[in-house]
């Protein structure tokens, strides 16, 4: 079994100290560093886009982002659900090791799940997580020691906005005040941008480089966009609950059009590092609104963890539409350290996407799947449900400790079969074992 981060503690203050320090002697601290923006998708399917070929949902705004930045059509997130996905996005490191691994700890509750009392209750057992969580540097930690301010707006597991290393930002993350994923900071987006507009102002004026977590509750359940939006897609959906869906998608790309075309304004397009993914997947339930069917979110199939990942810097990260090359959200806090001229903490295990010679050299990528709630932060793998391994063209997934005796491997020629519909385990047991053996040996490392 995997040794988790908690077997093997480092010293991380030291650790930040001397990469600071070391980084402060170069020449390229003298530069101008980049803003940076991550915009975040939430559940979302990695086909749901204009420019990957939707034949209906129209999203202009991320289509221009796509052209404009290296963009990997073949990006995955390191879990299928939200909390362990964005965790890793803002870490650095896969579930196991910051050990967020699902939504919510496994508890037993008279009465509804989400009222206020669930999720003080709730709160009570999470900390133990986040006091877990929160011992690993966050990249608004390792900003901020660069002279960054950083703002924190829409989904957010992680308590209060400060507890996750931003200076500023929306989420209070009091249970009382149903500060379970977002509170206040799930308005972003829905009822505009203002709060992320003031706060770049405010960079501005101070003259600091900044960092903006976009986040939204977009195109997140509930499912109710603008009636234009609504009245749009109706026409051309199998069904109400498909159509809203789909126009969630547009109304989330039209806010990321206001907000890069505030940047345009301030004339900061240049020197800022865009870097888009989503969560995790989603596939629309046509019979009811506001749900997910199986295989999608929550699920190791490719509509739960396939996301584009795009890299946005002028004059510095070449266009390019990816298909070939394997991307994926562990990247993210490697590639965002290397802009601002830092290396990777020693337990990030992704790569710097910049890396020509990195980016050709690797052949796997990884993702892992549990249980929604969790069941103990000193052991995650008790609720690992199944480990995965892409390559080219194979796509492995096998059982994980929680289901190891009732789901069996599955093997597809991901580029033949994107859908995931032939499982061919039986018909190649020699890349089974190979992959398998892959597997273990990167997750036994």
């Amino acid at each position: 079994m995997k040794k988790t981060s908690r077997t093997r503690p480092l010293k991380w203050a030291f650790i930040m100290f001397i990469l600071m320090s070391v980084t402060k002697l170069t020449s390229y601290a003298q530069e101008k560093k980049p803003n940076i923006i991550y915009i975040l998708s939430d559940d979302q399917a990695w086909n749901d886009y204009g420019f990957t070929g939707h034949p209906h949902i129209e999203t202009p705004n991320i289509d221009k982002l796509a052209e404009e930045g290296h963009t990997f059509t073949r990006g995955y997130v390191t879990a299928p659900l939200c909390s362990p996905s964005l965790a890793s996005i803002i870490t650095g490191l896969y579930p196991y090791q910051h050990g967020i691994t699902g939504n919510d700890p496994e508890f037993n509750f008279e009465g509804k799940r989400y009222s206020n009392d669930w999720q003080i209750a709730r709160s009570r057992l999470y900390k133990d997580y986040l006091d877990e969580f929160q011992k690993h540097p966050t990249i608004p930690m390792i900003l901020k020691k660069l002279g960054y301010l950083s703002f924190q707006a829409g989904k957010w597991w992680g308590g209060n906005y400060k507890e996750g290393g931003f200076t500023h930002g929306m989420t209070h993350g009091d249970p009382s005040r149903g500060g379970r994923h977002g509170d206040v900071g799930l308005k972003i987006g829905r009822e505009g941008m203002d709060p992320i507009f003031d706060f770049m102002d405010q960079a501005i004026d101070e003259d600091k480089p900044f960092f903006v977590w976009y986040a939204p509750f977009l195109p997140h359940s509930p499912h109710n966009p603008p009636d234009s939006l609504l009245q749009k897609y109706l026409p051309l959906a199998p069904s109400k609950s498909v159509a809203s869906y789909w126009a969630m998608c547009e109304w989330f790309d039209i806010t990321i059009g206001q907000l890069l075309d505030r940047v345009e304004e301030k004339g900061l397009s240049e020197n800022t590092l865009v870097v888009f993914v989503t969560d995790n997947g989603w596939i629309q339930d046509p019979d009811t609104p506001n749900k997910f069917v199986k295989g999608s979110k929550q699920a190791p199939q490719d509509m739960g963890i396939r996301t584009p990942i795009i890299y946005k810097w002028p004059k510095k990260i070449k266009p390019k539409m990816d298909h070939s090359n394997l991307a994926s959200s562990i990247d993210m806090a490697v590639t965002t350290m290397a802009a601002v001229g830092l290396d990777p903490l020693p337990n990030m295990q992704g790569i710097n996407i910049m890396d020509k010679k990195a980016l050709k050299n690797r052949k796997e990528i990884y993702s892992m799947d549990f249980a929604h709630d969790m069941k103990g932060v000193e052991v995650p793998e008790k609720t690992l449900e199944s480990r995965i391994l892409i390559t080219s063209p194979w796509k492995i997934i096998v059982p994980g400790v929680a289901n190891e005796d009732t789901q069996e491997v599955m093997l597809y020629n991901i580029l033949k079969d994107p859908l995931e519909e032939n499982n061919l385990a039986e018909k190649h047991p020699e890349v089974v074992a190979k992959l398998t053996a892959s597997l273990n040996k990167w997750w036994n490392n």
